[in-house]
């Protein structure tokens, strides 16, 4: 009874659980989803490091650290792109995006939105950094620096068309030297506000000198005072980098006269105010006139003086002068012989040419079109002769070359046609052996099988438990079928059913009956009764 198979153990045996089975992937994403949904919008405070910079995709990806922990981060291309401050290492930033989770490495991530430093002294630092970087281009130099038009015919302004800096600069204008001014209107803060002033410097550059809209002489890029929040957009590097290619010469006038912006550094001029700038960029027109009337004044004196002065050596020089005929006689008399000189050059050059005419004529005969043509004809006919002769020759040899390859060709197709033969011929003497060998081993195997068949068939009618039961023992089952072991786990009146080796009999469990024998024996009707329990 205790040889039976495990598969013979009852169902409640084994262990068994309610638990749902989940693959790695599913367990992946329901964290996933759980982290997104808990923590959809966050905003880190951190240190930037490890920052590997763009990807060659156009993703950037680093790390924010404080004193004990770490996440990592990243920056999709596209908001990278339009990111105000870009990522740098060890700046302190305050990164704003959602948290999830990279099932590829079983790791949680911040995907970051926008990127801000964090407090005044991160700005300052970066502002410190982007300068030296730019200063290292040499985009501050001072010997790069341009003049300024001393009285400009246009006027450009970028700045905000609706706050109070654009009043201030036309007024300024128009109070000390009236000007044409054209504002180019843009946002001086926010996201797209140092894209908008970049392209307004170099829109101002592009319009063509005589257009139909003037390029402007001067441009001035104003804006009223703010925090250094509010004045960042002067500080970023795509502001800088227009104001240092401008081919106008550039006014900066940012906020107020304590507030300096990178862009101040690489304007032609900066002026502490707007203000300041619209009276650096004219003169003023009463203090000009007075200006030019003075000069005017000195100017009229000092001619007058100068004719005078130019009189008085006239006169002087007029009394050292010898007299008109004393002068001209030298030179006629030089003329004269120049004159004799001349009638005979000429005429020795004139022999001196005809006979070089006549030596050209006679080369020029000999190099005649004529005379070349008749050359070049001779030429022709000796070329197409041997020409010719090396057809007829090479002929020959091309034919008695081609008959030569084509018998080589035949001589190798004769050959490989017998050796390929003789491989075919070799290839299924290895193929019917292989085919013998392989009907040989597959009848070896299905034999050994069948022996190990009967052997197995053997071994089971040797232990299996129906030649126990023929050796006179019984299997005891439950009413389910269940083999049963022990008396103590059967109940009393528990139906029974009992196998031997020639069939089943059924059985009800009893108490079991005292086996002492008692003084007055049993009659045989008794015995035959109690012979129907079995306990």
């Amino acid at each position: 009874m205790s040889d039976l198979p495990i598969s013979d153990l009852p169902m409640s045996d084994l262990p068994m659980t309610n638990a749902l089975e989940l693959s790695v992937s599913e367990l992946s994403a329901a964290l996933k989803r759980t982290v997104e949904d808990r923590f959809g919008f966050v905003r880190v405070r951190g240190e930037i490091s490890n920052y590997r910079g763009p990807h060659s995709s156009g993703h950037a990806y680093f790390s924010l650290k404080d004193q004990s922990a770490r996440i990592d981060a990243v920056i999709w291309k596209g908001v990278f792109a339009k990111l105000k401050v870009k990522p740098q290492e060890g700046l302190e930033v305050i990164a704003t995006g959602k948290v999830t989770t990279y099932p590829g490495k079983s790791t949680y991530q911040i995907i970051v939105d926008a990127l801000e430093p964090a407090g005044i002294g991160a700005l300052m630092a970066l502002v410190e950094e982007r300068r030296r970087k730019l200063a290292a281009e040499g985009l501050f130099d001072e010997a790069r620096k341009r003049l300024l038009p001393f009285l400009p015919l246009c006027i450009g302004v970028v700045t905000s068309p609706t706050g109070a800096v654009i009043r201030d600069i036309l007024h300024r204008i128009s109070e000390r030297f009236p000007r044409h001014v054209l504002v180019w209107p843009v946002r001086v803060q926010g996201e797209t506000a140092a894209a908008e002033i970049a392209a307004a410097i170099d829109g101002f550059n592009a319009l063509p000198e005589h257009g139909p809209l003037p390029r402007p002489d001067v441009i001035i890029v104003a804006r009223g005072g703010g925090s250094l929040e509010d004045l960042w957009s002067f500080n970023e590097e795509i502001v800088v980098r227009a104001a240092a290619r401008s081919r106008v010469p550039l006014i900066a006038a940012v906020g107020h006269e304590t507030d300096w912006t990178l862009i101040d550094h690489a304007a032609d001029l900066r002026a502490p105010t707007p203000t300041a700038a619209a009276e650096k960029a004219v003169p003023v027109r009463g203090e000009l006139a007075a200006a030019l009337a003075d000069l005017a004044r000195r100017q009229m004196g000092a001619a007058n003086r100068l004719l005078e002065r130019r009189r008085s050596d006239f006169r002087a020089l007029l009394r050292a002068l010898p007299q008109s005929d004393s002068i001209f006689a030298l030179r006629r008399q030089l003329l004269d012989n120049l004159e004799s000189r001349l009638t005979g050059t000429r005429s020795k050059a004139y022999d001196r040419r005809h006979l070089g005419l006549a030596r050209l004529s006679h080369r020029l005969a000999q190099q005649s079109p004529h005379a070349q043509l008749a050359g070049k004809t001779q030429h022709f006919n000796a070329l197409e002769q041997r020409l010719k002769r090396w057809q007829a020759v090479g002929y020959e040899g091309s034919k008695q070359r081609v008959a030569h390859i084509e018998a080589r060709l035949a001589i190798a197709r004769t050959a490989r046609v017998k050796l390929e033969s003789e491989r075919v011929g070799a290839a299924r003497q290895r193929l019917h052996a292989l085919a013998s060998r392989m009907k040989n081993g597959f009848e070896s195997r299905v034999t050994a099988s069948r022996e190990r068949m009967k052997s197995l068939e053997q071994l089971l009618g040797s232990l299996g438990y129906r030649q126990v039961l023929a050796r006179g023992f019984a299997l005891v089952r439950d009413h389910d079928g269940q083999p049963l072991r022990r008396a103590a786990g059967i109940a009393d009146g528990a139906r029974l059913d009992i196998e031997f080796a020639d069939g089943h009999k059924p059985a009800i469990a009893g108490t079991q009956q005292d086996t002492t024998p008692s003084k007055r024996p049993a009659s045989n009707g008794r015995r035959k009764r109690e012979q129907g329990s079995l306990f």
